[in-house]
């Protein structure tokens, strides 16, 4: 069971970042799940800009082969911290951030 208080460490990468000759993101989340974190999410952005402000969209006439990927795991706080080095180690551009979250487990339609 989760504790009620934990942290949300979410990344931000672009879709072509590579890591081990597969997609970061996926070596990201496969990391997450080797390393016994509890739960992560990768999800493809419509539309952003990073560092070097180009925007990157899924609209029709300018679509970017390039669009930002939203990679979001979720732990206590100790475990995420133990995770950053990871993070740290791969990420080449992007951005990590941490938050404190309340967490509410529902697990057969009962809060945990």
């Amino acid at each position: 069971m989760l504790a009620e208080n934990g942290n949300l460490l979410r990344i931000f990468i672009g879709e072509r970042d590579k890591h081990e000759g597969k997609p970061l993101y996926e070596w990201i989340l496969e990391a997450a799940k080797k390393q016994g974190l509890t739960g992560g999410t990768v999800s493809r952005a419509m539309e952003g800009f990073g560092t070097h402000k180009n925007i990157h969209s899924a609209k029709i006439l300018d679509i970017s082969t390039d669009l930002p990927i939203i990679i979001e795991l979720i732990d206590e706080p100790e475990k995420i911290e133990a995770f950053l080095p990871v993070v740290d180690s791969v990420v080449k551009e992007g951005v990590a951030v941490v938050e404190s979250v309340h967490i509410r487990l529902y697990r057969a339609g009962k809060i945990v």
